[in-house]
């Protein structure tokens, strides 16, 4: 499955996941975005909301955008 997200880095708020009014999904992440540490947050949150393994998301588009296509292997 693939869903377009939406990545808020270094976050105070963070780390969860909530639906947006357009269907997309808001991740705010604690980590900043320096050396795809934002990236790694987003796996693991994701992961976590979904109920998988983080080896099962995957950052299929937009790896240094913060709106990003992510593949969820359920």
């Amino acid at each position: 499955m693939q869903v377009t997200v939406r990545v808020k880095p270094g976050s105070r708020r963070g780390p969860f996941v909530e639906a947006d009014d357009d269907g997309a999904l808001v991740v705010h992440v604690r980590e900043r975005a320096v050396d795809g540490a934002a990236n790694a947050g987003l796996v693991k949150a994701l992961a976590e909301h979904f109920g998988v393994a983080p080896s099962r998301v995957s950052v299929v588009r937009g790896h240094t955008s913060r709106t990003k296509r992510v593949e969820v292997d359920l």
